[in-house]
């Protein structure tokens, strides 16, 4: 018998939207990056458990290029295939976030091998997002995606469209064919076909992405319909559970292992204890299913509430190296556990070369920027972490920053800089922007900003326990100091700021600079570590210092 247990979310930290599949023995997981770049993260693992980063498949100016994109735009929900001795990747480039108006453009690219060269993407259309391809086994391959209705007198979200697609031409085929309206439960997308037995099913998102999220499925005796939803209701959701660890579950994938055994892919969230915050954002987590004997989908533990531990396939286990928790910057390209913020050109402000042993990154746009910020950050994976970095950075003028930044997006954030004022000269302040759609920023304390020498290396770093943030700064040889005050790690979420379900990403801790002239001013980072903490840590160290 089978003891192994999978441990949800199985890519924790920012992973929504998971896309799955299966070759040989080697199992592929995509997820959405929305304005982080590259585009889309695939992970690879050979028994469900143990999962490592793979590629980044859209890290190039003629693939994705998203300065300007808002916030939690850019590339939303891949689906990753194999076929044809090919992986298919298919993905929405959003270029509207607020209004009746979307601007969501769908395409396709592929690669021999995961970590390969992609091919130029090719566009498919702009009617809606979540683009999805089944490929029939007739060799016909057919194209699906959810309709954006734009009407102020429809919803929104107006059902699953159909097309074919001719891979010779590289093209849709054909009139669109709405095949599925959706259930009650509304907000239909996320759309993937399948077939088993003879019948399609056509699982989708429903509910919208937040605590009323679920997975739903129908079937038909044709491709093109017309698809009937289960009538026992949603595969998976935690709608009417609150107390369930796992909120938010829905957009699923499935995949079949070798031996027959079937795993549903989804996202959820992880709120903060007491509150509907999940600065981790949607993460990815697997659930083992099955087919009923009257053909529909199932949740192999029965019900459709998610759970954190999932018997795991009957596979060998094969770790896998962690991801870099102690940076030293001495390799000459950036670890793939950092993304960065919109352009395809980083060249432009970060440099592992310049000095080595050190990233430099030279300032650019402020923290609001839409278009180019000089910001590197790896995903908050931790409800409780510290993060920290030594600094060498001699402003000029109070228009030049850099430091260390909790980032959820550029009306969210907490960031503990360096600059330079006429009256206290080189000094520490805390900026926060706590989700004012106006751009506020507030300056933590303003007149209690902390001077610091001249020509003097800094250590700073901050520590989360769940929604207390703290700053701290020390001279090399120095003891932690405090920067008050404490702040609110919570806004750092989806749900902050502009209401439940409004955001799409997640809490990133990272190294930033920032130079208002235009005159770049570099700012070196020695190092960058990332540590969890857990609550005896807290106990045991006590407070610092202020």
């Amino acid at each position: 018998m089978n003891s192994k247990l999978i441990r949800n979310p199985v890519l924790p930290g920012f992973n929504p939207d998971p896309s799955i599949c299966r070759v040989g023995d080697d199992y592929y997981m995509a997820t959405s990056t929305f304005e982080w770049y590259p585009g889309v993260r695939v992970y690879h693992s050979k028994d469900l458990r143990n999962w490592r980063f793979a590629s980044s498949p859209l890290d190039r100016p003629s693939m994705l290029n998203m300065l300007g994109t808002p916030d939690s735009c850019g590339i939303w929900a891949p689906c990753l295939h194999w076929h044809d001795g090919l992986f298919y990747l298919l993905y929405a480039d959003v270029r509207r976030f607020d209004g009746n108006f979307k601007d969501t453009h769908n395409y396709l690219t592929t690669c021999a091998s995961v970590d390969g060269t992609w091919s130029d993407p090719v566009y498919l259309n702009s009617s809606g997002f979540d683009p999805s391809l089944f490929h029939d086994d007739d060799g016909r391959k057919w194209y699906v995606n959810m309709v954006w209705d734009h009407r102020p007198d429809r919803t929104f979200f107006a059902g699953i469209v159909l097309q074919e697609f001719l891979p010779a031409e590289k093209r849709l085929a054909g009139v669109r064919k709405f095949i599925f309206k959706g259930t009650a439960l509304d907000y239909t997308e996320g759309p993937h076909i399948y077939k088993y037995g003879g019948r399609y099913y056509l699982m989708t998102a429903e509910g919208g992405t937040g605590y009323g999220h679920a997975v739903t499925m129908a079937r038909a005796d044709a491709v093109d319909g017309p698809y009937v939803a289960d009538p026992s209701g949603p595969v998976l959701t935690a709608r009417d559970h609150p107390d369930c660890p796992l909120q938010r579950t829905g957009h699923a994938d499935f995949v079949e292992t070798q031996s027959g055994e079937l795993y549903l892919a989804h996202l959820c969230s992880r709120p903060l204890p007491g509150m509907r915050r999940s600065p981790l954002g949607r993460e990815a987590a697997l659930q083992k299913v099955a087919w009923t004997q009257d053909g529909w989908l199932r949740l192999a533990a029965g019900g459709c509430l998610p759970s954190v531990d999932v018997p795991a396939p009957d596979l060998p286990e094969v770790p896998v190296e962690p991801e870099i928790r102690f940076d030293h910057f001495e390799s000459p390209s950036l670890n793939p556990v950092y993304q960065w913020l919109r352009t395809p050109w980083p060249e432009e402000w970060l440099s592992l070369r310049e000095r080595p042993g050190f990233l430099r990154l030279r300032g650019m746009e402020s923290p609001g920027s839409l278009y180019r910020q000089a910001l590197v950050a790896r995903r908050q994976v931790d409800h409780a972490y510290e993060a920290e970095t030594l600094l060498e950075f001699e402003p000029e003028n109070f228009q030049q920053m850099a430091g260390l930044i909790c980032y959820y997006n550029s009306t969210k954030f907490h960031y503990l800089y360096v600059s330079r004022d006429e009256a206290i000269g080189r000094h520490l302040g805390i900026m926060s922007c706590e989700g004012d759609v106006s751009m506020k920023v507030e300056f933590a304390d303003w007149d209690r900003r902390t001077p610091v020498l001249d020509g003097v290396s800094l250590r700073i770093k901050v520590r989360v326990d769940h929604a207390a943030l703290d700053f701290y700064w020390a001279y090399p040889d120095g003891e932690w100091q405090h920067v008050a005050p404490t702040l609110d790690a919570s806004v750092l979420s989806d749900e902050a700021g502009k209401g439940e379900g409004a955001h799409f990403t997640g809490a990133f801790v990272g190294l930033c600079a920032h130079d208002l002239t235009g005159m770049r001013q570099a700012a070196d980072f020695d190092y960058f570590s990332y540590t969890a903490l857990s609550p005896s840590q807290f106990q045991c160290e006590g407070a610092a210092t202020d």
